[in-house]
């Protein structure tokens, strides 16, 4: 899937539809940056959008024709329908319109060292890890990530390198517009099952992005995962492979964890221990994502030093097994994970933080996901001692009434968790407040606005 190039030096006013998510608000910073007339509009503002008005954007808030005026070129999201007002205008004006990962694959172009960091889970963190190791080595990149990190100020950093890295999502197929030149590939499976019509699909679509990457570049892969090993046939350019099995090129041995549940490890290639390495963000898929981050960096040619101190450095992100406070000996956490590995990788790590309990809050993400891996879901919480079920949070979907969360509650509890339904957001508080204790941990959990619970909680523990 390849685009015509775009020559952005005739376009002046470029209008997001959309521009208050994660990818668009960092897309519209770097063409600030870059000095471009930046608009776009939302169906609410956010502290997103705020920033970016503060930095001189024009934002709307509801979408309108009138919007687009004076733009010359539209950038969309995947979320946005045909028959929305300002793409429809666009249209009719023969402005030209471009949707957003094939905008991003576009400015990759002008980065001649250019990392797409792909796979179902941990491309946030990895991504950001990747980031902070790059920053260490003053490599002075361009950042694009998938969340808020503080040691950036956020989600983008404009750089003045060859350096860009950015997460590429599978989902509707987005990074196959992307160019890059390392290429991670962190684990292949079922997910977004609303556009992939199973496995085999995504593994394909997966095979593809590894396609994009040029002769002299790097495909980086989880030599642990049978469906990321099956797709490096029929690849032009250097494979690598990383993880914790003998057959991986790149491994981590000697793999441990300190009181806080923090992972050290030693990384071996060819035989040699290279050195031993310290993350500060816990749990063993950690482990995994660092590696893939140190093999990415020791082929830009950073020193394993400089790795090893940028991987110290990367205290997590939000919304990735956040401390958000401790209040009466009660800590609360909150995490992004909204499949079932996710789940379960969390919740192992919880299981290594000091406490006595483990409260899970958990919101599904979209009614296909909680349908499609209704039966994984319901024995990812097995390392929880209760969990708590909210309202299904629709995102782009719409209600069909084939799930309700009431469904994976009594899932869940038929396989031996205890699990409760509660729904809104102030049941589940009345619910915390009766019976966590101190000692207790609170995690909440899923890609929607969960986070306020945990948010509401520690208000109502501070009284």
């Amino acid at each position: 899937m390849t685009t015509p190039d775009l020559d952005l030096s005739k376009h002046h006013h470029i209008h997001f539809i959309g521009i208050g998510g994660i990818s668009m608000s960092g897309l519209a910073k770097i063409l600030l940056h870059n000095q471009y007339i930046v608009s776009g509009s939302d169906i609410q503002s956010s502290p997103l959008t705020k920033k970016l008005e503060s930095k001189g954007a024009a934002i709307y808030i509801g979408h309108k024709a009138s919007n687009i005026d004076n733009a010359d070129l539209v950038i969309y999201t995947a979320a946005v329908k045909s028959d929305n007002e300002e793409l429809k205008r666009a249209r009719e004006l023969n402005i030209v319109t471009m949707e957003r990962a094939e905008f991003l694959g576009q400015i990759m172009r002008h980065y001649k060292k250019s990392i797409g960091i792909a796979g179902t889970h941990g491309k946030t963190t990895t991504t950001s890890m990747m980031s902070i190791i790059l920053e260490e080595a003053s490599y002075d990149p361009t950042i694009l990530v998938g969340g808020e990190l503080d040691a950036i100020g956020g989600n983008v950093k404009v750089g003045n390198s060859a350096y860009f890295v950015t997460e590429a999502c599978e989902y509707v197929e987005s990074f196959l517009h992307f160019n890059p030149y390392i290429g991670v590939i962190l684990n292949v499976e079922e997910d977004h099952l609303d556009y992939f019509t199973d496995l085999d699909h995504i593994k394909q679509s997966f095979h593809k992005y590894a396609q994009l990457i040029p002769e002299d570049g790097y495909l980086i892969a989880n030599g642990d995962s049978e469906n990321v090993s099956s797709i490096l046939k029929d690849l032009n350019c250097n494979v690598v492979t990383f993880g914790t099995s003998e057959d991986c090129d790149w491994q981590a041995k000697n793999i441990s964890f300190n009181d806080m549940g923090m992972g050290c490890f030693d990384v071996v290639y060819e035989g040699e221990n290279l050195g031993h390495f310290q993350l500060s963000v816990p749990g063993l898929h950690n482990v995994v994502n660092a590696l893939s981050a140190i093999v990415c960096a020791y082929y830009l040619d950073i020193p394993l030093s400089v790795i090893q101190k940028g991987l110290t450095l990367y205290k997590g992100t939000h919304r990735r097994f956040e401390l958000k406070g401790k209040i009466h000996d009660i800590s609360v956490i909150d995490d992004y994970a909204h499949h079932p590995t996710e789940v379960t990788a969390t919740l192992a790590a919880a299981k290594r933080y000091p406490h006595k309990k483990t409260w899970c809050i958990f919101q599904p993400h979209t009614y296909t996901r909680t349908l499609t891996l209704l039966k994984d879901f319901s024995t990812a919480f097995q390392l929880a001692d209760e969990v708590i079920i909210a309202d299904i949070y629709a995102a782009r979907e719409k209600d069909l009434g084939l799930i309700h969360s009431r469904d994976l509650a009594d899932a869940i509890l038929d396989n031996g968790t205890p699990a409760l339904y509660l729904g809104d957001f102030p049941a589940i508080l009345n619910h915390l407040l009766e019976n966590v204790q101190p000692g207790d941990l609170v995690i909440t959990m899923g890609a929607g606005n969960i986070d306020q619970v945990g948010n509401m909680f520690l208000t109502e523990l501070a009284k």
